[in-house]
């Protein structure tokens, strides 16, 4: 397949795409922000539990 065909078929399969409005795109936004903002503190937390317990049976 040459690239300007290519090209072509992707124009045509962006036109069927359903694009988020601006009030959907916002919600979407502060929904990943936030689950990505507390996955991250769990991760922290669950690192610092799992540091103090080792540092308990270290010494």
């Amino acid at each position: 397949m040459n690239p300007v065909t290519f090209l072509k078929n992707v124009n045509r399969e962006m036109k069927k795409v359903s694009w988020p409005k601006g009030r959907e795109l916002t919600r979407y936004t502060i929904t990943v922000i936030v689950t990505v903002a507390f996955v991250a503190l769990f991760f922290a937390l669950i690192d610092l539990g799992i540091t103090q317990l080792l540092n308990l049976v270290v010494e």
